[in-house]
């Protein structure tokens, strides 16, 4: 199973790249992580560029996007939201309309950040506008706090429990694009959240 990896961040030393390393190492087996770099390498979105054909970088990232089965995104938070590449490519993945890059296609969603509430905003507004784009988005948070100090050098996550989290969120999204679960399911479980509503870690 291939699991394409967004990461929301383009500095060369991404905590949430790290992030989507650690959690690459975290799948079952059988499934891969394959980070893309797309993101960076994307236009504005421009319905001026919805031409045939469209830009070479846009159609590589609809190509990624549809050949996989699964997606992980990681995403800092930037002014209480997701970052401007990350809100770009989930842009150009809603289209083509009536038959988006990532229409259906399951989604996860996990972030790092220096503060104390571990870009669990960005998180939130990322499974709202994959969710509105038509994606079974899972209803898992993994807000890293602390981030600088939260990774060993291997990468892996310091705290044993944040770790099991991660754990937890990267099976849910193998057993849904799998078909093992369903949302209503994974919705059940206790750690559950709502797309668009208040981080549980924050409303906390």
């Amino acid at each position: 199973m291939k699991i394409l990896g967004l990461c929301g961040s383009l500095r060369s030393d991404s905590l949430n790249r790290r992030l989507l390393e650690v959690a690459g190492r975290s799948l079952p087996g059988g499934a891969e992580l394959d980070i893309t770099t797309h993101v960076g390498d994307l236009p504005l979105f421009d319905e001026d560029l919805e031409v045939d054909p469209l830009p070479d970088a846009v159609q590589a990232f609809h190509a990624a996007v549809r050949e996989a089965d699964a997606l992980l995104v990681a995403s800092p938070e930037y002014n209480g939201s997701l970052t401007g590449p990350l809100k770009n490519a989930l842009d150009w993945a809603s289209r083509p309309g009536g038959d988006p890059a990532l229409g259906d296609k399951p989604v996860a969603v996990i972030g790092a950040s220096p503060s104390r509430f571990g870009a669990a905003w960005a998180q939130a507004e990322t499974r709202r506008i994959a969710a509105r784009i038509g994606a079974q988005v899972v209803p898992l948070e993994l807000p890293v706090t602390e981030a600088p100090d939260a990774f060993t050098d291997g990468p892996a996550l310091r705290d044993p429990e944040l770790a099991e989290r991660l754990e937890r969120l990267v099976a849910a999204l193998v057993d849904l694009a799998d078909g093992r679960t369903d949302l209503d399911t994974l919705a059940d479980h206790d750690d559950a959240v709502e797309g668009a509503a208040t981080p549980p870690s924050i409303a906390a």
